[in-house]
């Protein structure tokens, strides 16, 4: 596994932006079972996961907290993770977070890396506000990912003149959607609300009401993780589960 830590200039936002990368890349037990028959060789590119933190955390968080490093080398699937400051991931303010999601940041990754630009190959998710952006984006813009995964969301949040039922009305595509809320969470409720809402749309939903936990890093550790699992692939290194 490569994990890259990038500062990069924005021209969207005008300034630096931290942006992690997890890459599958050649393993001990590879290299000792293949000894010189193996080599940084990257016959396909690769299929991503754009991940979303939550509000107050950074790019670093969600590799701090959760094992995704591990379940993404298992998978094969590169993930990228930003700074998204407590930007709510949306234009306001004269902040172009939305616009630098949806265009520059895609546009960096799959011309720097070994990453797919398909939409076949391109997932968002997140967890409470980054929950809320995975949301956002991929309804806002079916037509870029494959799947969404939205883990403890904020869909309604102090300050934000972004209504995710209004995105919702005016969604025209069909995108898989993975939605998980502890029962004791704080935004459980809202997030019931939301999930009767895709139910009446007719959303393709998979829907977990998990009980005991609440908004925190346990769960979302089980979210990445079955939510990799449960994305719909049809890359070259689908089905190839690695160990590690």
């Amino acid at each position: 596994m490569a994990k890259i830590q990038c500062n990069v200039i924005s021209y969207t936002l005008m300034r630096t932006v931290d942006i992690d990368v997890i890459l599958p890349t050649v393993t001990i037990p590879e290299s000792m079972m293949n000894q010189g028959k193996i080599h940084h060789d990257y016959h396909q590119k690769f299929p991503v996961l754009y991940l979303l933190h939550g509000f107050g955390n950074n790019h670093a968080q969600w590799c701090g907290y959760t094992n995704v490093e591990l379940y993404a080398e298992e998978r094969q699937i590169a993930v990228v993770m930003i700074s998204g400051e407590n930007k709510k991931y949306i234009d306001q303010d004269d902040n172009c977070f939305a616009d630098f999601i949806q265009n520059e940041l895609p546009e960096f990754i799959t011309q720097v890396f070994p990453v797919s630009s398909r939409k076949e190959d391109t997932y968002i998710a997140g967890l409470s506000m980054g929950g809320f952006g995975a949301l956002y984006h991929g309804l806002s813009h079916p037509e870029k990912y494959r799947a969404i995964g939205a883990f403890s969301p904020g869909i309604k949040m102090q300050g934000n003149p972004i209504d995710l039922y209004e995105v919702l009305e005016n969604c025209q595509l069909d995108i898989p959607i993975y939605m998980a809320c502890g029962d004791q969470d704080f935004l459980y409720d809202t997030n019931v609300e939301f999930v009767k809402s895709l139910q009446q749309k007719k959303m393709p939903l998979t829907w977990f009401s998990v009980p005991g936990y609440e908004h925190e890093w346990r769960f979302w550790d089980k979210c990445i993780e079955e939510f990799l699992d449960w994305i719909p692939r049809s890359d070259a290194y689908a089905n190839a589960k690695r160990k590690i």
